[in-house]
């Protein structure tokens, strides 16, 4: 699959969601979109990730930008998170990584010396034509949603 290149259409994902909701890419237009790839719900630096987009999320609205972020976890794991952490985004389900390989996202991690193949912290910003105008790698959580906002807003003015 060919990796997301930034200038380029976006990779067209659907996904399930919580709120009972399928979410595509192409029902997005006329939208800014932030994708954002955590590795697993309710573990400290994904819920700290989503409560600083969840802070942020009207500062984001006003840059006409919508929120999602996306996991592996199923969505009664997204709704239980998301409940619990107010969230006021959806969480979407990737289970068969499809959207995660589309993004290019699913890479050899190791704990405790193992190595196994997981989410790498990744996020896209989308503009409302639906290219892909920035991507942010091997994300650290601390400061991380200010920056994404910081260029969502760019993409209005």
């Amino acid at each position: 699959m060919p990796i997301p290149k930034i200038n380029n259409k976006a990779p067209i994902f659907k996904g399930e969601c919580t709120g009972d909701k399928t979410i595509s890419l192409s029902d997005l237009k006329g939208k800014n979109v932030v994708l954002y790839f955590y590795p697993k719900d309710s573990t400290p630096g994904c819920t700290t990730e989503g409560q600083d987009f969840r802070d942020l999320k009207a500062q984001f609205t006003k840059s006409n930008t919508i929120i999602f972020g996306l996991s592996r976890e199923s969505i009664k794991s997204h709704e239980n998170f998301k409940k619990k952490e107010k969230f006021n985004f959806d969480l979407i389900s990737d289970p068969d990584e499809k959207i995660c390989k589309q993004y290019d996202v699913i890479k050899e991690k190791s704990m405790y010396g193992k190595k196994y193949m997981g989410i790498e912290r990744s996020t896209f910003l989308i503009d409302s034509s639906g290219k892909l105008v920035q991507e942010w790698r091997k994300v650290k959580v601390t400061g991380h949603a200010k920056e994404v906002l910081e260029a969502a807003k760019k993409l209005n003015s």
